[in-house]
């Protein structure tokens, strides 16, 4: 029932949302009281208007707020509440309160009808907090399921370039913006209305109505042992069949519980991929098309006995939770990221509030140390200016008492001085007399030098007498052969000149030869050619008749204007004849 009130309290959320017209927060109190008695009608709860009266009675003063409705909405309303209503005919009373004054269904692709059930689902997904909004992973959800509804191929990087801009807004969407979303076919292009609708309806009824699996299946009777086809719809806790997929005449239940179960039957009576239904009391034999729908049915009926057993709720509702708890616990790893991160810069800042403290310590330690380092400075230039002021008073002390010792000393100074004097003059004339000796010595040395360079020289003035001889012997016997090579020379220029001339008529002669043999072969075309028209004419008059002549015995050589005029042996000796005659001419000249 806490579920059930949840999800009640959203779509009251949104009606009581509509009648807050300047968007106050609150609403009239006449409004309210309409608004309660629909819903005490439509939920099938009994109307008190005393305790309606009594908790909007006139003496208050203004609009009730949310806050101060809920109160009496729980106490009044909801807490009476059953399952005996219809829960779609309590939504489309709130749908109807609110979807006109929120969005404008011109310009979309659906329905009012589809407007509604996306609605619903969105009730079914947001979040558990006001204002009602819904997240991208619920967003995604929904658009997976809507796009498998229609036979489509999901595009996760659409959506994800989808979520880049859903970021930068508001990271989620109000129910009006999903109707927008899907009415305006972003993530379904390409399907008509006809597919849109029919893929909404599909997920509202999985999601809305609890319609696990549902189609047309073979049914045998209990009384007349018959087989009918009906349609059947499985829901979490039941299968309901019926005479039409519109679901206007309903023939029966199979309420199912911890206790049923489901088995495959042989093949019998000619039917075909059967299958029992077990239930408290009482068994249905079913029949499906192929093997494929057979157990696509005993797997969906054995997983909500599986849930019954387990005590769970319907595969998409525990799904729902599941996201949920994940995106709680992922928010909490959040939340202590962030924490972590808090304490860190928290830690980070103190430690930069030590690391200041720590720094303008030290720098208060460099003052007073260049402080310190002042003073000791000061006392020791002070002690230095002492100790240059004694030394200097010492050093007149000792100026007077050595004047006093240079005085006394001088006498015996100048007596020292005369006696060195003298030991000066003794060693001065010892050392000319050693030099004197010395220079004797160093002539007679230069004497005998000079007498052996004297020799030198004269031997050298006659090897240099006897070379020039030889040069001028080399030069004149240079200048004999050097009058040999030019004649030499000439001779061999006025070979070589009469070498070309030679050559030149030799050229003459070559080229009196050509002129010879063109001349010869123009002969000897023309004579061929007047040879070859006088065959053609005796051809022409004379028809098949051929003139025989005696030819040469040996071969004749073939031009292109008939025999040639030499054979091959005629030509050769003639070639050599003329060859010997080029060769007896060339000595003579």
């Amino acid at each position: 029932m806490g579920l059930l009130r949840d999800e009640l309290l959203k779509s009251i959320w949104h009606a009581f949302t509509a009648l807050d017209v300047d968007q106050s927060g609150k609403v009239s109190k006449s409004q309210l009281k309409v608004l309660s008695h629909n819903l005490c009608t439509v939920m099938k709860v009994p109307h008190d208007p005393v305790a309606l009266e009594e908790h909007f009675k006139d003496d208050d003063e203004g609009p009730v707020s949310n806050q101060g409705y809920m109160p009496y909405l729980n106490r009044f309303i909801l807490d009476k509440v059953r399952d005996n209503f219809d829960v779609l005919e309590f939504n489309n009373v709130c749908w109807t309160l609110c979807f006109k004054k929120n969005i404008n269904m011109s310009h979309l692709l659906v329905s009012n009808d589809d407007a509604f059930k996306i609605w619903c689902i969105f009730n079914f997904l947001s979040e558990d907090r006001y204002p009602l909004v819904i997240v991208r992973e619920e967003i995604e959800y929904f658009l997976r399921k809507l796009t498998e509804a229609m036979g489509g191929i999901w595009n996760q990087d659409k959506f994800d370039d989808y979520k880049v801009m859903l970021n930068r807004k508001q990271q989620s969407l109000s129910a009006w913006e999903l109707i927008e979303l899907v009415g305006m076919g972003h993530f379904s292009k390409g399907m008509n209305r006809q597919t849109l609708s029919m893929g909404i309806s599909e997920v509202f009824q999985e999601l809305i109505l609890d319609v696990l699996k549902q189609g047309y299946i073979m049914k045998k009777g209990h009384k007349r042992k018959n087989w009918t086809e009906r349609w059947f719809v499985l829901r979490p806790n039941s299968i309901s069949y019926y005479v039409s997929e519109d679901l206007t005449d309903k023939k029966g239940d199979i309420l199912l519980d911890h206790n049923c179960c489901v088995e495959s039957l042989p093949d019998k009576e000619g039917k075909k991929c059967l299958f029992l239904v077990k239930c408290t009391g009482k068994s249905f034999e079913i029949s499906a098309s192929d093997k494929k729908r057979k157990q696509e049915w005993i797997q969906a009926i054995q997983s909500c006995i599986q849930l019954l057993r387990l005590g769970l709720q319907s595969p998409h509702r525990e799904a729902r939770m599941r996201r949920r708890e994940l995106r709680e616990r992922q928010q909490a790893e959040q939340d202590e990221l962030v924490e972590r991160m808090r304490l860190l810069q928290t830690a980070n800042e103190n430690k930069q509030i030590m690391l200041e403290s720590m720094r303008k310590k030290l720098e208060e330690a460099a003052a007073k140390a260049v402080l310190e380092e002042h003073r000791r400075k000061q006392t020791q230039s002070d002690l230095q200016d002492r100790y240059r002021m004694d030394l200097e008073r010492e050093k007149m002390v000792r100026q007077q008492m050595e004047k006093q010792v240079a005085q006394k000393s001088s006498e015996v100074e100048q007596y020292l001085q005369r006696v060195q004097e003298l030991e000066d003059m003794y060693r001065r004339l010892e050392d000319a007399l050693e030099d004197e000796r010395q220079a004797r010595q160093d002539e007679e040395t230069m004497r005998k030098l000079q007498a052996r360079l004297l020799e030198e020289e004269s031997a050298k003035r006659a090897e240099l007498e006897q070379i020039h001889l030889q040069q001028q012997r080399a030069i004149s016997q240079t200048q004999a052969e050097k009058q040999q090579l030019e004649s030499e020379r000439l001779a061999k220029e006025t070979a070589l000149q009469a070498a070309m001339l030679q050559l030149e008529n030799l050229e003459k002669e070559r080229h009196g030869a050509l002129e010879q043999y063109e001349m010869v072969t123009k002969k000897l075309e023309q004579a061929a050619n007047k040879t070859k028209t006088w065959k053609d004419k005796v051809a022409k008059h004379e028809g098949l008749v051929r003139l025989i002549q005696p030819g040469a015995k040996g071969p004749q050589r073939m031009t292109n204007w008939g025999p040639a005029a030499f054979t091959d042996t005629e030509l050769d000796l003639r070639k050599k004849s003329w060859q010997e005659q080029k060769n007896h001419n060339q000595p003579t000249q």
